[in-house]
């Protein structure tokens, strides 16, 4: 038999679409606004990296980064990432949500700028510090994912709850699109400032010493959005389903979340005193009591998400390397260094006007109608399938008639990358698990995540290599080919479909009663999709 609900936690549950719903969308979204863009744009600036720090006198193309730090500089934000998910995520059900909140935006905060700062007296010391700076970048960033969610989990009401939880994450693809815009408006004003020949006229003349301050510029940017937001994270009162379940506060739940429903809530000290006693909720993270209701759920949320990772991550960091190779980009000694960053970023911004940022808010649209678990499952499924047709016949989208097929096809996996697992993955773990460990396995699950990101950012360097080792990039041993990669990301893809049937539908479901809170011991939490057709 199921408990009777705290009237404050229903009042949640049934409160109609309000200001402060839109007001923590918003607050929450621009973190996620600020990680995206923090993230994805030292993708934009990778190959000027290599062109002012890496040149080779006498060389047919221009310098380029050797792998080891090509890599390091690509995924070092990942470890910090994910070493920050476990973290914050832990902390924010140890202290509060919004004990720790205002804490990652400080640090994004000054890792942004200092990113931007890093100077020294050779390359290896630039990149050195430009790669420590960037690590603790995604240690905040890392802190932002768990907290968000769960935030605007335990704020949302039962009805909306997946599309406000999505909207936060939405906000990925605005920084993703907002980095690619600022980049060629800044590539765009120092060219027409500074005009250089192209590297084939002339080496040298071909990078300016002003180049040096458009990444710079770029990397230190991403501060602005995170100062901006800061004022109004240290404002949102502490969410009340933390208060109520974990600080066992009643009167401080009742109190926060009457002053935000603007109703009178009252302090039911005697059902939380009940709840204290209640011995069938004691159980630790990963107790065997924890693990018998939830483990298929956790292995189902860590596993999703770190196979998507892999395929998104792999594509949307090396994107610009797949153009170049399909011809949507010249070839770099064609150009100038401020002509390149033009290309690259308005390649990005393409992709993700058409493609990307769409996806995320058919998601918004359709994710309470529709469900998790058939988004996720349908998302996997055609990223599977165009990743296969972009691999099976890949000679033929290398053809210049056949390039924008090509970038078609490739835009379709994004979309239902977005309209799909990536968008879902972030929000069924702030939904399934109990309040005083919802922030931790939020966490766990997006720094499964971010280690697939790690493989799909390190792994695919190398495996995308020309099979040929005189045709790879300089430094690297000979990969597998593009074409192999996408199969092997085809693969991934489809295992993911697999795993989906782990995770259990959430939509329109009291968070009480998806994690088994509501629960008098005999009834469980709700059940996989395998248990339950097992």
């Amino acid at each position: 038999m199921a408990k009777e609900q705290l009237e404050v936690l229903n009042a949640l549950d049934v409160a109609k679409t309000q200001w402060y719903h839109f007001t923590a969308i918003i607050v929450a979204g621009m973190g996620f606004f600020t990680d995206a863009y923090d993230l994805f744009c030292i993708s934009l600036v990778t190959k000027l990296l290599g062109r002012i720090y890496y040149h080779v006198d006498g060389s047919p193309k221009p310098g380029s980064l050797p792998p080891n730090v090509s890599a390091a500089v690509n995924g070092v934000a990942f470890c910090g990432t994910l070493s920050g998910q476990l973290f914050f995520g832990w902390l924010g059900d140890k202290m509060g949500r919004k004990r720790v909140y205002g804490l990652t935006l400080l640090v994004m905060v000054v890792c942004s700028v200092a990113s931007g700062l890093s100077f020294g007296s050779n390359p290896k010391s630039v990149m050195a510090t430009l790669c420590f700076f960037r690590f603790w970048l995604g240690f905040g960033i890392g802190g932002d994912y768990p907290l968000s969610a769960t935030i605007m989990s335990e704020y949302a009401n039962k009805k909306t709850r997946g599309a406000f939880i999505a909207a936060v994450f939405a906000m990925q693809g605005f920084g993703i699109l907002a980095g690619g815009v600022f980049a060629i408006i800044m590539a765009a004003v120092f060219e027409a400032s500074f005009p250089s020949p192209a590297y084939q006229v002339d080496p040298i003349l071909s990078t300016v010493p002003q180049a040096d301050y458009i990444w710079r510029i770029i990397l230190m940017a991403g501060a602005l959005p995170a100062a901006l937001t800061y004022y109004w994270r240290m404002k949102m009162p502490e969410t009340a389903r933390y208060t109520a379940l974990v600080a066992k506060n009643a009167e401080q739940a009742a109190a926060d979340m009457s002053k935000v429903l603007q109703v009178d809530i009252e302090a039911e000290h005697r059902k939380v005193e009940q709840l204290s006693r209640d011995k069938s909720q004691a159980y630790g993270l990963f107790s065997k009591e924890f693990l018998h209701r939830h483990g298929l759920h956790l292995l189902g949320t860590t596993s999703t998400w770190f196979l998507l990772d892999i395929a998104f991550y792999s594509q949307n960091l090396f994107q610009k390397d797949i153009f170049s190779a399909i011809g949507w980009i010249p070839a770099a000694q064609t150009m100038n260094a401020l002509e390149e960053v033009y290309k690259i970023a308005r390649a990005q911004t393409l992709i993700a006007i058409f493609s990307t940022v769409p996806g995320y808010w058919f998601t918004v649209a359709l994710i309470d109608r529709m469900g998790r678990f058939s988004i996720q499952l349908m998302g996997f499924i055609f990223m599977t399938i165009f990743m296969f047709a972009l691999a099976l016949p890949y000679h033929h989208w290398t053809l210049k008639e056949n390039r924008i097929g090509f970038v078609v096809l490739y835009s379709l996996t994004f979309f239902f990358a977005n309209f799909g697992p990536n968008a879902t993955t972030f929000v069924v773990p702030a939904e399934i698990f109990p309040a005083r460990f919802r922030s931790t396995c939020h966490g766990i699950s997006a720094a499964s995540g971010k280690l697939g990101a790690i493989v799909g950012a390190f792994g695919f360097l190398y495996l995308a290599q020309n099979q040929d080792k005189s045709k790879a990039d300089a430094g690297y041993p000979a990969g597998i080919g593009v074409k192999n990669s996408l199969l092997v990301l085809g693969v991934v893809n489809l295992l993911g479909a697999a795993f989906t049937f782990l995770v259990p539908e959430s939509k329109g479901q009291s968070l009480e009663d998806l994690s088994g809170e509501n629960d008098d011991g005999e009834q469980q939490a709700p059940q996989s999709r395998v248990t339950a057709e097992a």
